[in-house]
């Protein structure tokens, strides 16, 4: 059977339906809200990062990796072998009992956007060549935790710092009704819901971390149905070690292609708005005023792009 859609659900439901105590993923790269996510279920798992073995890692993913390793029952390891491919194999001890294999990364935009990935059970006959390539993977993966990763040290997807500013520049000021304060607006029935605003010049200079919107529709084999443009979900790691869900929403379009206008928490938009006030020392709905980044000392946030998927936010201060 083929899978395309909400594999998110499938893989963190399977164990109820087979007979299992271990899950074992072999994934060309990871990122820390599924992970986190396992350490719910009832039974042990393991993940095995496997681009490591060619790409290394960035520093911020790396700490918060390491972080999940020790703080729950999900042991991380990292690959020394350059392993691509995306195996979710539970087994009951040492015997495996189900598999899927796919293109879907253990990620939060590999599991949860419809149809761009898949995974494929796969039959019995298999088990034993997968058993043999999985212990060839373990014997050459050591535990996340014991691998030093310098914080200053390049990786290739790490090239760009957008700096994404908090207020308006024209006017200088954090608008009362958009923004950190898009709660304050005409129809919004939560207060603190908040969005980053992408502008048309981050786009400009900064491709590789605003790609493309997707379009969609019910049903293009037929061309019925409304055509929608994608939101991608992504992932934030905050320097304080926060880990966020958001979405690229919103549409503008730039030399022709549409692109995201803003970024958002999800499923609730009020849990960005109520994490920047708290960084900057406000109540959860408060408006949020120039004076007030001023006095905390940073009127934006540096995005960078870790991985395909996840983002590192900087709002630190000095």
């Amino acid at each position: 059977m083929l899978f395309s859609n909400n594999l998110d659900q499938l893989i963190f439901n399977t164990h109820k339906y087979i007979h299992c105590d271990n899950l074992v993923i072999i994934s060309g790269y990871a990122s820390p809200r599924p992970i986190q996510q396992l350490s719910n279920l009832p039974i042990k798992s393991t993940v095995i990062y496997g681009m490591f073995g060619s790409e290394s890692i960035p520093f911020p993913l790396h700490k918060t990796l390491v972080n999940l390793h020790n703080s729950t029952q999900t042991r991380i390891l990292y690959s020394n072998l350059p392993i691509h491919s995306n195996c979710y194999i539970w087994r009951y001890k040492s015997d495996i009992t189900y598999v899927l294999i796919g293109s879907a990364n253990l990620t939060t935009r590999g599991l949860t956007i419809p149809l761009r990935e898949t995974l494929a059970e796969t039959s019995v006959d298999t088990f034993e060549e997968l058993n043999n390539y999985l212990n060839l993977i373990l014997d050459n993966s050591v535990p996340c935790n014991t691998v030093d990763i310098t914080p200053n040290g390049l990786h290739p997807f790490v090239d760009a710092v957008c700096s994404l500013e908090l207020y308006n520049p024209r006017s200088n000021k954090v608008p009362d009704s958009s923004g950190l304060n898009w709660g304050n607006s005409v129809g919004h029935t939560n207060p603190g819901d908040a969005y980053i605003t992408i502008r048309t010049s981050h786009v400009r200079n900064f491709p590789r971390l605003f790609p493309p919107k997707q379009d969609s529709s019910r049903n293009k084999s037929s061309g019925r149905g409304r055509a929608n443009r994608q939101n991608d979900s992504i992932e934030l790691i905050w320097d304080d070690g926060t880990l966020m869900d958001v979405l690229l929403e919103g549409s503008q379009t730039v030399n022709g292609l549409h692109y995201p206008k803003q970024l958002s928490s999800f499923p609730n938009k009020n849990t960005l708005g109520v994490y920047i006030r708290e960084r900057l020392g406000l109540p959860p709905t408060a408006l949020v005023t120039k004076t007030d980044l001023d006095l905390y000392g940073r009127d934006n946030i540096h995005i960078s792009l870790l991985q395909s998927g996840i983002y590192y936010a900087d709002f630190s201060v000095q």
